[in-house]
């Protein structure tokens, strides 16, 4: 038996690589097919804060309704606005479509609901991001309105450190005061958009204070927070308090 035991052996490792093969080809060929163009990155404020950031360039967003906690569509990103039962209430636009529904519907995207609020708005035939006060997609003022996407919140104004309270009060932002998890769209000096999620409870000014010790961020929005905040990527997953959400900023290659 003995002067076989080498030929087994030979025939033993080619047999399981073909079986390895066959089985993790499958995985490899799931895993090719997920976002790659994204840096992630956990950092940590002086104030105990810590945040979950994934940083992507414009081009690469989607803007997605959506009925499922972020870490349970199979999609990388983050959640979006805010939202009532299933209707959305903050902008949500790509294009001057909506992210569900119709143009000027309610609840579709097509609204920052009760009053003018921040939203981030990429003009793609600029290259350049800004953040616009305004209630409906209809005021946005953009150069090509083929040629954008924008995602409604409360304004951050990350430059103005004396006025941007009264405006985020002022945008009715929930729970301002209050510790809950949070979430944020910004954008940096380099025309990236940062996501940005934290598991920490924290006030909005806590929060405010974190994201601006992370880089060369110019402006951004806050966006829904507490047991909405949800952040999905191949690095990690912040699932909030399990709830369902109705759209996400998705991360598409």
């Amino acid at each position: 038996m003995l002067k076989y035991r080498p030929l087994a052996l030979w025939l033993f490792f080619p047999i399981l690589g073909l079986f390895l093969s066959m089985a993790l080809y499958p995985l490899a060929i799931e895993i090719g097919k997920k976002p790659h163009a994204y840096t992630y990155s956990k950092l940590h404020a002086t104030n105990g804060v810590e945040l979950h950031v994934l940083k992507t360039k414009p081009e690469n967003i989607a803007l997605r309704a959506i009925e499922k906690n972020v870490t349970e569509t199979g999609l990388y990103g983050i959640n979006g606005g805010f939202f009532y039962n299933a209707d959305l209430l903050s902008i949500a636009v790509t294009n001057d479509l909506p992210a569900k529904g119709e143009a000027n519907d309610y609840g579709t995207g097509w609204y920052n609901t009760d009053v003018s609020r921040g939203t981030l708005v990429w003009d793609e035939a600029l290259r350049a991001f800004n953040v616009q006060i305004v209630k409906h997609a209809g005021e946005l003022k953009v150069t090509d309105r083929n040629h954008y996407w924008a995602q409604g919140g409360v304004s951050m104004k990350l430059g103005d450190s004396i006025e941007w309270e009264a405006q985020m009060i002022a945008e009715e932002m929930p729970a301002y005061d209050e510790n809950r998890l949070r979430s944020a769209a910004a954008y940096d000096t380099q025309g990236n958009v940062w996501l940005i999620v934290t598991p920490t409870s924290c006030t909005i000014e806590q929060f405010r204070s974190a994201i601006l010790q992370t880089g060369p961020l110019v402006d951004g929005i806050f966006l829904d927070g507490d047991g909405s905040s949800q952040l999905m990527s191949r690095e990690n997953k912040l699932h909030g308090d399990g709830r369902e959400v109705y759209q996400i900023i998705q991360i598409m290659k």
